[in-house]
């Protein structure tokens, strides 16, 4: 077992720090701030081919495999511990990706390239009012065929990148009933665009963290799209969708591993200087201990993390996994990166003390960031825990029919 890098993923990472640190870290509290990712990190994102990255080079993606995603996921959380560009990184790595591999011809070719120079948005709506966890018995939206346009009707609701969408162009990848007798095998995918869809309607929501990208929702009121919008086959949106949070939940995991790191580096350098009764913080017990259980967290979900983007990479590259192995594997690197990123920042947070919960230290941006993550994006922690179950006992086990 080889635990070592190849030289190619070495100069990816150094390409990613390089970029990260000097270009995004001293922009994070003005992102914060603002609410807004400046558009020139955005573009030269895009020309170092960190937007989507994951999508094929002929329409624009690096082509990357899920280690190297996950590498760049680990440095943009690195440097920017608030989450925002981590969160705009991985929902168009993870979701690029699969309408790049689903999506038609006609349909990659107008969004694609687009996406990976920043000049639109991808991104996914799956949640609805009545159910995020619950999707197969929650979901309202539906998708009708009229003549060679499908017309969608229903609502989304904690959605991120809707004000990126809105006014960049782009699409959400919109998962909605196509056969509602038929459970989870009755949901289809679609490339919706919001931008000037006048039947579209969006709304926004004051999130606590992640400040840099936008949260909200969006009605569909008789929307229609072509034909060549659908992605992928008829009625097997449910399956892409399970594809996509799989991939989404290796790179939280990464940018949680960054942020982490991040935090611990900031942490370790202050308990050093730092003195309380004639001595450096770091001499006392009381501080050495819980360091040394969140370097060893850390350290264990960071393997955990790196597993499930190799076991990707085995499935997608080589055809020696399958989803089986991929959802277990992301859905451990979810479960216990968050917690311990959030268990760190605090920890971090309290060897600062005072200043800790000032804004002159980025601990409190990372530690509203992360949280997110753990309250349900790709997925809350008792989904998880669910997913896991699920793939230990079989389907049969599962606590819904």
């Amino acid at each position: 077992m080889d635990f070592s890098w190849t030289d190619e993923q070495e100069i990816w990472r150094k390409t990613a720090r390089d970029f990260a640190q000097k270009k995004i870290k001293p922009k994070v509290r003005e992102i914060d701030t603002n609410k807004k990712i400046p558009e020139e990190i955005i573009k030269d994102m895009g020309k170092l081919g960190l937007l989507a990255p994951t999508a094929s080079t002929e329409y624009g993606g690096a082509g990357v495999d899920w280690t190297m995603a996950a590498i760049a996921a680990e440095e943009l959380g690195r440097a920017d511990i608030s989450l925002a560009i981590p969160v705009l990184y991985l929902v168009e790595a993870a979701w690029g990706f699969i309408f790049s591999q689903y999506g038609t011809e006609e349909a990659k070719k107008k969004y694609l390239p687009k996406i990976t120079s920043g000049d639109a948005f991808c991104g996914i709506a799956v949640t609805e009012p009545e159910g995020g966890s619950d999707i197969v018995g929650a979901a309202k939206t539906k998708a009708e065929k009229k003549g060679k346009n499908w017309l969608l009707n229903g609502e989304k609701i904690f959605i991120s990148g809707i004000t990126e969408s809105s006014k960049w162009g782009g699409i959400h990848l919109t998962l909605a009933r196509t056969n509602p007798s038929k459970a989870h095998k009755g949901f289809s995918f679609f490339a919706l665009p919001l931008k000037d869809n006048p039947n579209v309607k969006t709304t926004l929501f004051e999130d606590m963290g992640r400040m840099g990208i936008s949260t909200g929702g969006f009605t569909m009121e008789n929307v229609e799209i072509p034909e060549n919008h659908l992605i992928g086959k008829f009625n097997r949106g449910f399956y892409y969708a399970m594809e996509g949070f799989s991939a989404a939940r290796v790179l939280i995991g990464a940018t949680c591993v960054g942020a982490s790191e991040a935090a611990m580096e900031l942490g370790i350098e202050h308990i050093k200087t730092r003195k309380a009764f004639g001595r450096p913080l770091g001499s006392f017990e009381g501080i050495q201990f819980p360091l040394a259980e969140h370097h060893c967290n850390i350290d264990a979900v960071k393997l955990q993390t790196y597993r499930a983007a190799w076991t990707m990479d085995k499935m997608y590259k080589e055809n020696k996994a399958t989803h089986h192995d991929v959802a277990i594997a992301a859905a451990i690197a979810k479960l216990r990166a968050p917690i311990y990123a959030f268990g760190v920042m605090n920890e971090v947070a309290d060897w600062l003390g005072a200043t800790g919960y000032t804004k002159e230290y980025p601990i409190e941006m990372g530690i509203r960031g992360v949280r997110s993550y753990s309250i349900g994006a790709e997925g809350t922690m008792n989904i998880m825990k669910i997913i896991i179950g699920r793939e230990l006992l079989g389907k049969e086990f599962l606590p819904y029919k």
